[in-house]
């Protein structure tokens, strides 16, 4: 029989039960609005524990663990069932900014309601955290920036506020310190061009990198001359991004990847800012940097002035240099921004020319030419064109121009015999080339995230004059041939034709795991037709044969190129990464015809072919470590070099022999190793996260192996590939409290080889070792309102070395390197 009191007990009991469970068991609910008010159906809500770090999201909604809830036609949204605790929310809606807010459930029903912004910035992904790893100077690339894929490449951002650096001089050795595996010829005095390579790949002006500024094209011709005579001055940047070969895809067949040179933009928040800096400096530098930037309504501009004259470490080595540029950002909504840049170039440079191994040893210093000199004259245009069709879709164009030319005159002959006046060689090119490339990005839902979709299109038109023959006889700077009808050397006109479609997709298949395939389609035609003179003279000089060649030539070639990027994040700041990407690389003009000393180049010449492969694991920890470890393995098959080939001499009816350079298809190469990079900010780790004071120790090192195989050359196969030393070493200590800050930069690069034979030393000094070499730098600057004082010495301990052996200009034969300069800067804004 029921016993009624029991049984009220037991109901009672129960009830009690139902209602702890339900307290413990809330619901968040609420409303999402837009600017005006109005209700917001569609809008996408992910809540997760505020515990769990996954709960971040670049190049697309990444979610790990989270719930997700999509408005109603009324804005309204719920989530059922919540436990007391912390949680993380965040509301996704197309063209509005991205709501991120962390709340706590009390263990009852709790109502929030949002009203969500119209877009006012760049939306370069969609990003919860922060936008990037950052240490001294060095950051890293979202999985999608603006309407560019990242994800899963080796990538590292050069920030230029963040260095004490000598910036007066572009001192790439100090800007790049923190970027693993770069070898940087140091030739240039004043920092008019860079000239980096990556991974055994020759540094010579950039031309195994896609070089870009602000997104676009800066070499003489990018596929035909992907040589870099403009270097944009380090004062005007904001960032420089570098992306290894995996960036092939996007930018196109260089073995390297891609270098950008990022402007600033005006200040968003003044109408008129001005900034001057005055650099003095050892061997009569003066660099004078002017600026001016500021927004106005629905206009952002940006423009800048940069005056540098320089003596020369050495004798005749002055330079004159003027750079300017100016762009205006129009925005007259929040989905159209427009903006059309110019850059103009000019400098003037006297060659001091190269040396050979013995004058080396004797005086670095030293110039055995007077009368070499160097012209470059630089215009690039710019309009691009962002167009937002939603939060989740994204249209980017730009076209781009270039007119420009370099002169050089000067004795081009061999280093070891003196310059006994007469004619000189006169070089000349007039580049005049034009493109467009058009990126569209696309976000959609896919599992429990969104992925991303990019396609794109280039356009590319190059042409180039080339010319070399006879110059005056004189000691000037005089560009006039002396027989412009008939030139000794050569006449060609080289135009370029290039036209490439890509395609790139990250698969988030998981809160942690995404995967990146990628597509291009390339078709390439290059031309060549004119002339070169063939003339024969005797041993007494007088000539034998005089006879014009016509030549023309006309290849074409289109292909279909993959590559792939995996990657796995362990949190929100530690990820796995690997990817592999073909590559290919087109013969350049100077491939065609140049008439340099002896060279002479291989008719039967093929494009390079080859594969990047990457595998990485990078992260940081609460801003006061951070990593970057990556093993790589580059294959270069058909790899284009010089060789010494000797043969019998014509001209002495094949009875004696004749040795000159040839340049050809070498062989094979396999390059693999390990760049690693390290940072660590010490006072922090001894006194705690709270201190503004910064002491930070890196470490940048690559370890490099390198062979040919599968030579088509004598003496060639198992031989080192050149430009691969096997230790690349960069550390420094950089100190920063309240606005001073200081560093000091040590440097190591070993011995390595400048040709394909591996030649020790030759009377020439063209071919030869490039022995190991070390170098210090120290920099210093300090910030009082609106001044700026800056200061340094480079290469502190005045250590002789060189890095380079030129084939022709600045040289033929060894450049060295500047000894020890000091700088001074002053600057104001206003």
């Amino acid at each position: 029989m029921i016993n009624p009191g029991k049984t009220a007990a037991a109901l009672l009991l129960l009830l009690g039960c139902c209602h702890s469970l339900a307290a413990q068991h809330a619901t968040l609910s609420g409303q999402v609005s837009g600017p005006e008010g109005e209700q917001l159906a569609g809008a996408t809500l992910y809540l997760g524990a505020a515990g769990d770090s996954t709960v971040i999201f670049e190049g697309g909604l990444r979610v790990a663990g989270a719930r997700r809830a999509t408005t109603d036609a009324e804005g309204r949204y719920a989530f059922e069932k919540l436990e007391p605790g912390s949680y993380r929310l965040v509301i996704y809606y197309p063209g509005m900014e991205i709501v991120r807010d962390s709340l706590r459930m009390p263990g009852r029903d709790l109502r929030r309601d949002f009203r969500l912004e119209m877009i006012q910035g760049t939306l370069g992904g969609i990003t919860v955290g922060d936008r990037r790893q950052q240490a001294f100077g060095l950051e890293r690339l979202r999985s999608v920036e603006g309407t560019a894929i990242y994800e899963a490449k080796k990538n590292e951002v050069v920030v230029m506020e963040d260095l004490a650096a000598n910036l007066a001089t572009n001192n790439n050795r100090q800007v790049f310190a923190r970027v693993a595996g770069l070898n940087i010829w140091q030739s240039d005095d004043a920092g008019v061009q860079t000239s980096i390579g990556a991974r055994g790949l020759s540094p010579k002006r950039n031309s195994h990198f896609n070089t870009r500024q602000n997104g676009y094209d800066i070499a003489a011709d990018a596929l035909g001359y992907p040589e870099s005579y403009y270097t944009p001055p380090t004062r005007a940047l904001e960032s420089i991004e570098v992306v290894r070969g995996a960036a092939s895809l996007q930018y196109g067949t260089q073995f390297g990847g891609m270098l950008n040179y990022v402007f600033k933009d005006g200040p968003p928040d003044d109408p008129f800012r001005l900034r001057s800096i005055q650099t003095i400096g050892s061997h009569g530098l003066l660099n004078t940097f002017n600026s001016v930037g500021g927004t106005a309504g629905a206009f952002n501009y940006y423009g800048f002035y940069q005056y540098k004259t320089s003596e020369g470490w050495r004798p005749n080595s002055g330079l004159d240099q003027h750079v300017a540029y100016g762009s205006v950002a129009y925005r007259p909504n929040a989905r159209l921004t427009v903006r059309p840049e110019f850059t103009r170039m000019y400098y003037l440079a006297q060659q001091p020319g190269g040396l050979t191994d013995t004058q080396f040893e004797r005086d670095p210093r030293q110039s055995n030419r007077e009368r070499n000199w160097f012209r470059v004259n630089w215009n690039l245009m710019a309009l691009k064109a962002d167009y937002r069709f939603s939060g989740n879709t994204r249209l980017n164009t730009r076209f781009f121009g270039l007119l420009a030319g370099r002169d050089a005159v000067g004795n081009l002959k061999r280093i070891d015999r003196l310059d006994l006046g007469g004619n000189r060689d006169l070089l000349k090119d007039d580049y005049a080339n034009w493109g467009n490339e058009t990126r569209l990005i696309h976000r959609y839902d896919f599992l429990d995230g969104i992925s991303v979709f990019l396609a794109g299109s280039r356009i590319y038109n190059g042409f180039t004059h080339r010319r070399q023959g006879e110059g005056s006889d004189g000691a000037g700077p005089d560009f006039r041939y002396r027989n412009p009808g008939n030139l000794t050397g050569s006449d060609f006109d080289l135009p370029s034709r290039n036209r490439a479609l890509f395609a790139e997709n990250i698969f988030n298949l998981t809160s942690r795991l995404s995967l990146t395939p990628g597509v291009r389609f390339e078709y390439i035609r290059t031309e060549a037709e004119g002339y070169y003179r063939n003339i024969v003279k005797d041993l007494a000089g007088n000539v034998i044969l005089d006879e014009r060649i016509e030549e023309q030539r006309r290849r074409e070639r289109s292909f279909l190129f993959y590559g792939l990027g995996i990657s796995y994040r362990f949190d929100e700041s530690t990820e796995l990464y690997a990817n592999y990407s073909q590559n290919y690389r087109a013969i350049n003009f100077n491939d065609i015809r140049v008439d340099i000393g002896s060279l002479e180049v291989d008719p039967d010449l093929r494009d390079e072919r080859g594969f990047n492969a990457d595998l990485g694991l990078r992260g940081s920890h609460e801003n006061i470590f951070q990593y970057d470890l990556t093993l790589f393995y580059l294959s270069y098959e058909d790899r284009i070099g010089t060789v010494l080939r000797t043969e019998p001499n014509p001209r002495f009816n094949n009875l004696v022999d004749r040795t000159f350079r040839y340049r050809t298809n070498v062989a094979d190469a396999a390059i693999f190793g390990l760049e690693s990079y390290a940072e660590a900010d010490l006072w922090k780790l001894a006194a705690g996260l709270s201190s503004s004071t910064r002491l930070s120790l890196f470490l940048n090192l690559a370890l490099l192996e390198s062979g040919y195989r599968n030579s088509r050359v004598p003496g060639v196969e198992g031989k080192e590939v050149e430009h691969v030393p096997p230790v690349n070493l960069k550390a420094g200590l950089t100190f920063r409290r309240g606005e001073f800050q200081a560093s000091l930069q040590y440097s190591y690069t070993a011995k390595q080889y400048s040709d394909a034979t591996n030649a020790r030393r030759t009377p020439s000094a063209i071919e030869g070792i490039i022995p190991a070499y070390y170098v210090m730098d120290f920099s210093a600057e300090y910030r009082l309102g609106r001044f700026l004082l800056e200061g340094g010495v480079n290469n502190l301990t005045g250590h002789s070395y060189f890095t380079r052996r030129a084939t022709g200009y600045p040289g033929p034969g060894i450049i060295p390197a500047k000894g020890r300069t000091a700088y001074l800067s002053l600057g104001v804004t206003l």
